[in-house]
């Protein structure tokens, strides 16, 4: 009798995970629907970009992050194997938000207005879509992907100031003239 009780106590219990685990699935899901009004104005982002890309007055160490987004799609390989259902595309989508919230982070709002307007891009719109991206984005993983420009620019400076630039230019040269 007692076994027939604890039987009955995990079946509520399973019975009971099985519902919560179908509610956050259902809260995934329709976390995952608010992406579609973005998906649809993808293009008009992109264009946005690369717009932002060719301007001069954009640092490089934030195109520099576009650029090593881009890098991290083309080489292939990646964090989580692409052959995983769902979760092994997830990792380059991953990528390529967080890269474009940095960038987009880094760019002064004057800047933005300004190709928005000449885009003829609703700045509502945009900065609602901005805004729901970053909703998703956890606060400590946006608190370190902030660093890497600054990351890249020590980088910059380091090498810049070590001297390793001419002395690799001479060695590569020395080493044409040889053969």
């Amino acid at each position: 009798m007692a076994r027939s009780a604890r039987e009955s106590r995990d079946d509520r219990r399973q019975s009971t995970d099985a519902r919560r685990e179908q509610r956050v699935g259902l809260r995934r899901l329709l976390g995952w629907a608010a992406f579609l009004p973005l998906a649809s104005r993808a293009p008009v982002y992109t264009r946005l970009l690369w717009e932002l890309v060719r301007d001069e007055r954009i640092p490089s160490t934030r195109k520099a992050v576009l650029a090593g987004a881009l890098g991290y799609l083309l080489v292939g390989r990646d964090l989580v194997p692409d052959s995983l259902p769902i979760v092994g595309g997830l990792d380059d989508l991953v990528v390529v938000v967080l890269a474009i919230d940095l960038f987009l982070d880094g760019v002064p709002d004057e800047l933005i207005d300004e190709k928005l307007d000449v885009l003829g891009i609703d700045r509502r719109s945009f900065h609602d879509d901005v805004a729901r991206i970053r909703r998703f984005t956890p606060g400590p993983v946006r608190r370190i992907i902030r660093r890497t420009p600054g990351a890249f620019a020590f980088a910059g400076d380091a090498l810049h100031n070590s001297g390793l630039g001419p002395r690799v230019r001479s060695w590569i040269n020395r080493e044409d003239s040889n053969a």
